[in-house]
């Protein structure tokens, strides 16, 4: 399963993150797509990179399978698990663009400079089952796609496709995002306040210390409760003004929601964990990361690399 969470700092710069939650790794690393590279494409949908991209994700026939990404001028998406709801086009639409489900992530990126730009193009959009090869079969997701004023959420279910406004920022699993959105609101006494002293009868009640506006928020790992938890957390943490102070706030919100091994089995049998935490800043064009083993933040640079090379960098 998988969380994500956007904001802004104090000067419109875009932080976007998000968890990785599963069993194991893929040997996902940070991968930059450069603006000259030539897109593996299945139905034209990305002829070319408009703009450079960078993120996290795997390599497969020299193509980019991105888990999270970004572009040089401020859009980023990310891919979460939605089994059980994800439905893709079986074929191409005739009349429509349509998007390899791998490929989704980079149509975002490659061809869009906002939040509005993307949402556009969506109107006319089908994401199909196309598996890039036999080894790979298509993930079944929906996206959040944001940028420096707002986001979004894309599903394709067997409603078709739909996208919703996202005015929590954030992004969790199953159900869709309409049911957590109206879920929300069975928290509305919920806030970061401490309750006032109060009185049953003759005895007067006063809170322990700070905490005690929380009572109620969810603390368990399942998809509803890690998606109220972190809304409030997200809706409620200070803005920031520095990189240093903004990395931070996406590594501590999303440690909120991070899984530890041993905690909730899944269905295999095996359990699952927050494999890794990354995201990007838009006021450095720079991707951050830590992994379960090491929970050091490390970093990589757009700017440090040839962003209009022809060839695949693979970090």
């Amino acid at each position: 399963m998988c969380t994500a969470v956007r904001f802004a700092d104090n000067a419109g710069n875009m932080y976007f993150a998000r968890n990785l939650d599963w069993s194991c790794g893929y040997g996902e690393r940070v991968v930059i797509t450069p603006r000259n590279f030539k897109p593996n494409s299945p139905f034209g949908a990305t002829p070319e990179m408009k703009y450079p991209v960078y993120g996290m994700g795997i390599v497969a026939e020299n193509t980019p399978l991105y888990f999270d990404c970004a572009n040089d001028v401020g859009l980023a998406v990310a891919g979460l698990n939605f089994p059980g709801y994800a439905e893709y086009a079986k074929e191409p639409v005739e009349g429509a663009t349509n998007i390899a489900a791998w490929e989704f992530p980079l149509w975002v990126v490659a061809n869009f400079a906002s939040v509005d730009e993307a949402e556009a193009a969506l109107a006319n959009a089908c994401i199909v089952d196309k598996p890039i090869n036999e080894y790979f079969p298509s993930s079944l997701l929906h996206w959040i796609i944001g940028d420096a004023t707002r986001s979004i959420i894309v599903e394709q279910t067997k409603d078709g496709l739909q996208v919703f406004r996202n005015d929590f920022d954030v992004l969790a699993n199953q159900p869709g995002f309409a049911w957590h959105a109206e879920n929300v609101r069975n928290y509305l006494n919920v806030t970061s306040d401490a309750p006032d002293p109060l009185k049953w009868g003759a005895a007067e009640l006063s809170p322990y210390g700070s905490g005690g506006g929380m009572r109620g928020l969810p603390g368990d790992y399942y998809s509803p409760s890690r998606f109220v938890r972190v809304a409030y957390l997200n809706a409620n943490y200070p803005v920031q003004d520095s990189e240093e102070a903004n990395v931070s706030r996406m590594f501590h919100t999303l440690g909120g929601v991070s899984m530890i091994d041993g905690a909730a089995r899944m269905t295999s049998g095996e359990f699952e964990k927050t494999v890794y935490t990354g995201g990007v800043s838009t006021r450095t064009n720079t991707y951050y990361w830590s992994t379960y083993e090491d929970p050091s933040i490390r970093s990589v640079a757009l700017g440090d690399y040839d962003a209009e090379s022809s060839e695949l960098i693979e970090v």
